[in-house]
């Protein structure tokens, strides 16, 4: 027997509880990997709260996670692999369990230079903030800004971006993630200062920003004024409601372009090909290792939701066993 997360009705994180299930048994093409560790995201917090009608029920949650596989071909067993996928948590029971069935070519070697929290905490920010660059057509040289920099998809486009060879500034709310952020290298932008943030862009990118990566889904109206000709915008999120103003006169004359970013449209195989390009850059010392993130017991899952969906802290939270 396993202990895992398990809800079987939407609607409220009081579905959410521990129990003791049957571990998986992998069926062909799958193996089972114990979860070593297993990261949490806002998006594991709406699955339970019934933001996602395609959610199969009753479900384990959890999308990343980094283990050992223990079943499945002989060649694989005792292979260190870390993953991540729309599926997991969804419509097949997820990584908040002490070990979870994926497909075989669904996962990918983990990185030897991280540790399994490290790996756990990158699935679903480091595949997204992939996607973002990688649609955007970002390329060495250009200007990229980064909104909302401190969180756990913002810090991984500035380290993607930078790898990517681009110009890169975070924009932040507090003047501690600015430092921060300037002792990485970086540079930083404090947002909800009295200039305007064309303005505070223009500083670094006079012609404007060739990418603006918006994490935060607040900024899309006054991004618009801070793009260069032809400049695009990425976005994964949106206010309350989902209706964003947009200044789309200005939008059309500088040429720009809009790109909306889900990470749920990427199953296990798609991301296990991303996880794999960042273990070589990770292996090689292009990708720095990713900061520790906040290790939590699986036992305390139930109260880590809880906090989360108050947004209790900025720091990535990753569950280990006992």
């Amino acid at each position: 027997m396993m202990k895992a997360l398990r809800f079987d009705h939407t609607g409220s994180l009081d579905a959410l509880s521990l129990q003791t299930i049957a571990p998986p048994r992998p069926q062909p093409g799958e193996v089972v990997v114990e979860v070593c560790a297993a990261g949490l995201n806002p998006s594991d917090v709406k699955n339970v709260l019934g933001r996602f009608p395609y959610t199969t029920l009753p479900r384990t949650p959890g999308r990343d996670f980094a283990g050992v596989v223990i079943d499945g071909p002989a060649e694989m067993i005792g292979e260190e692999v870390w993953g991540t996928g729309k599926e997991f948590g969804f419509v097949r029971d997820g990584s908040h369990a002490e070990r979870i069935a994926v497909p075989q070519d669904g996962i990918a070697p983990k990185p030897s230079l991280l540790t399994f929290a490290q790996a756990a905490s990158c699935g679903v920010p480091y595949t997204t903030a992939w996607d973002a660059l990688e649609r955007s057509g970002i390329s060495p040289g250009e200007g990229l800004l980064v909104i909302g920099a401190a969180g756990a998809v913002g810090r991984a486009a500035m380290a993607l971006g930078r790898w990517c060879g681009a110009q890169v500034i975070g924009a932040v709310r507090r003047p501690a993630q600015v430092e921060q952020l300037t002792a990485e290298g970086f540079e930083a932008i404090l947002l909800g200062e009295s200039e305007d943030l064309s303005t505070a862009v223009r500083r670094y990118y006079p012609a404007g920003a060739d990418l603006i990566f918006d994490t935060t889904g607040a900024w899309l109206g006054p991004s618009v004024a801070a793009l260069a000709e032809f400049g695009r915008i990425a976005t994964i999120a949106a206010p309350p409601g989902g209706v964003s103003e947009l200044p789309l006169l200005d939008l059309y004359r500088r040429g720009g372009s809009i790109i909306g970013i889900n990470s749920l449209l990427y199953d296990s195989r798609a991301c296990a090909a991303m996880l794999d390009r960042f273990s070589i850059a990770f292996a090689t010392g292009l990708l720095p290792p990713p900061p520790p993130p906040q290790e939590r017991l699986l036992s305390e899952a139930v109260k880590v939701y809880r906090e989360l969906a108050g947004d209790a802290g900025s720091h990535k939270i990753v569950f280990v066993p006992a």
